[in-house]
């Protein structure tokens, strides 16, 4: 830079455009081309909807059907990659670093609302590391158990843990998942004493409860109809506030005795907190649309999951007040990880 540099009207006009472009002063885009394609190009290559479980689960058909309706308008390929693995903390802590302005994530109730209760030390901040873009669906948990249990109803089935303590076990896809947290949530409620029994995903835990090595669970509605349908599993309560149309004979856990009780798995897309906020509410508008699009609505609905599409606004509340719940929960259950 020369001495003279400042007495050059052309360089001060210069600095002074850049710094009103810096600031967002609106209308100054046509001055700066680049920086204005910058912002209409995105995205600028396909997208990384990182799902932080093992394929097979609820959010496997959540995140794809997202997916699918938003690479048709967004331009851009959207492609789902399972990095399963200590409870959602290992995705959640690299997508938090992600720094490519074309990396997501699933958040839910586990990694957002309990991890933070049951983790010493967790390597991301559900609040400060992302930015919530819409709240995508809500999935009611299903409380089934393996057909030889002797019970057609929750009632039945309080009895017969009561007449049993200790005795009978049920199956989780790990330590601080939604099942595990639907079932300790039961526990607390019906006030019985069951062991718990973690495995490493939803397949695992179904193949186990199918065998009748444990003899209940509490499963994501759109995994585990197909298995409550062909009868492998019976279905004795749903932690959802209506009955669900699929399941028109199988009572809620309110209406059973519970009244208020309610557990449904939740999930909804992040962007690292990097994202500009340009890039975010195109994203956000985008993925609304994308949740609430016909063939997204069917597949939904027909695993018995409710379709949300809000805004980042909305969903930010809505992560804070499930925050609030399960803390109280968590925090009399003693949940702990593995």
């Amino acid at each position: 830079m020369h001495a003279h540099d400042h007495h050059d009207p052309f360089s001060l006009d210069a600095r002074r455009r850049q710094f009103l472009a810096a600031t967002g002063a609106l209308g100054l885009s046509g001055l700066l081309p680049g920086m204005a394609q910058a912002q209409a190009a995105w995205p600028a290559k396909s997208i990384r909807f990182v799902v932080p479980f093992a394929p097979g689960g609820s959010s496997e058909i959540v995140a794809r059907s997202t997916a699918a309706e938003l690479s048709k308008t967004l331009g851009q390929s959207v492609f789902v990659d399972n990095k399963p693995g200590a409870a959602g903390n290992i995705a959640m802590s690299e997508v938090a670093r992600a720094e490519d302005q074309h990396t997501l994530i699933l958040g839910h109730i586990g990694t957002l609302a309990v991890n933070p209760y049951i983790f010493d030390k967790l390597p991301y901040d559900p609040n400060k590391d992302f930015k919530p873009v819409s709240l995508l669906a809500k999935v009611p948990s299903l409380y089934v158990v393996h057909p030889d249990v002797p019970a057609k109803n929750l009632r039945e089935f309080v009895a017969y843990v009561k007449s049993k303590p200790g005795k009978l076990s049920y199956g989780s896809a790990g330590n601080g998942s939604a099942g595990h947290l639907a079932f300790e949530y039961l526990k607390m409620t019906a006030d019985m004493f069951m062991l718990h029994v973690p495995y490493r995903g939803t397949g695992p835990m179904m193949t186990d409860l199918i065998s009748g090595r444990v003899d209940a669970s509490a499963v994501g509605a759109a995994a585990i109809l197909p298995f409550i349908k062909s009868g492998k599993v019976r279905c004795i309560a749903t932690g959802s506030v209506k009955r669900l149309p699929q399941l028109p004979d199988v009572g809620t856990v309110a209406e059973q005795g519970f009244p208020g009780f309610e557990m449904t798995q939740w999930y909804g897309m992040l962007a690292p907190a990097s994202l500009p906020a340009a890039h975010l509410d195109k994203l956000a508008v985008e993925t609304a649309k994308a949740v609430r699009s016909p063939s997204s609505l069917e597949r939904l609905n027909a695993d018995a999951a409710e379709a949300i599409g809000d805004t980042p606004a909305q969903f930010a509340q809505f992560i804070a007040a499930e925050q609030a719940r399960w803390k109280k929960v968590l925090l009399r259950a003693k949940v702990k990880p593995d």
